[in-house]
């Protein structure tokens, strides 16, 4: 039973997309350290994990009826009643409310910098996925956040290079989450979300996967142009980002769904590799 609960809560909160929301915190962490403050890095880690925990969870209450229709979805603990909706939102809101708090002990901008990525997701992109594409632009922001609330946890301030870290998010975002939309839009057209740029697998869509994809290789490569990393990381980012666009020309030509699984899992890797390569070359 104890057992069983918790892998409710972890599927509320998403378990694995909130640790790789903390990975990118604890990157643009790094990426602004010289030397390490573990009880704010801890604080970080832990904070950032309940205010995105947070974020998932209150996705689910709002959207607990359009899970119910979709398959990849449907089994979650709210459309399957493990989970009552109004546990759901003490608990979401407990995890928000300890998250801000946890972040407010860093430095007070940490705290607002977490209530606004917890406002926008959930207020704001959560429901208008049923009303415009556009909803993928708005969720960029939050989804931006993590890497510049890192860096801004040492720094305590909100400056240029916490704005480049969360360039390199922002637009890492279009293609990773269109892919994953063209993947899965069959899924998302039941539940009635609008995620696909044109709303279809048509040759618009892929031309703005093919365009956002070439437009995030520069913004990638901004930390090389700004000083923030060196050449190592440069090269290797150019190298993961001419592989991520050759994936994404591959679909433009077929619009396949093959092909979109392929660039979906060229996304999940490609940010990783560009925020471990930007950290060893800073070592």
């Amino acid at each position: 039973m104890f057992i069983a609960k918790l892998k409710d809560y972890a599927a509320f909160s998403k378990l694995r997309l909130a640790s790789l929301v903390v990975f990118s915190a604890l990157c643009g962490y790094l990426m602004a350290a010289d030397t390490t403050n573990w009880k704010d890095l801890i604080l970080l880690l832990i904070g950032g994990f309940f205010v995105t925990g947070s974020s998932n969870g209150f996705n689910q209450i709002i959207e607990r009826k359009p899970d119910a229709l979709m398959k990849r979805t449907q089994n979650r603990p709210l459309p399957q009643n493990r989970m009552s909706v109004q546990e759901a939102i003490i608990v979401a809101s407990v995890m928000g409310l300890l998250g801000i708090i946890l972040l407010y002990l860093i430095n007070p901008l940490s705290a607002l910098l977490g209530a606004i990525a917890l406002f926008l997701y959930t207020a704001v992109y959560t429901p208008l996925k049923k009303e415009t594409p556009f909803a993928v632009f708005i969720g960029a922001f939050p989804g931006a956040i993590p890497p510049m609330l890192g860096y801004i946890a040492f720094t305590g301030a909100l400056d240029l290079e916490a704005w480049i870290l969360f360039a390199v998010q922002f637009m890492w975002q279009f293609p990773h989450f269109w892919a994953i939309a063209w993947k899965l839009d069959d899924d998302y057209k039941l539940a009635g979300f609008k995620m696909l740029p044109s709303g279809n697998r048509d040759k618009s869509s892929a031309y703005l996967i093919l365009v956002y994809t070439l437009m995030m290789i520069p913004a990638s490569l901004l930390p090389l142009f700004f000083g923030l990393s060196g050449y190592i990381s440069g090269g290797v980012i150019l190298i993961a980002g001419i592989g991520f666009l050759v994936l994404a020309i591959k679909l433009f030509k077929t619009l396949s769904l093959p092909d979109a699984s392929r660039l979906m899992f060229a996304s999940f890797i490609y940010l990783p590799v560009v925020q471990v390569a930007m950290l060893i070359d800073k070592l």
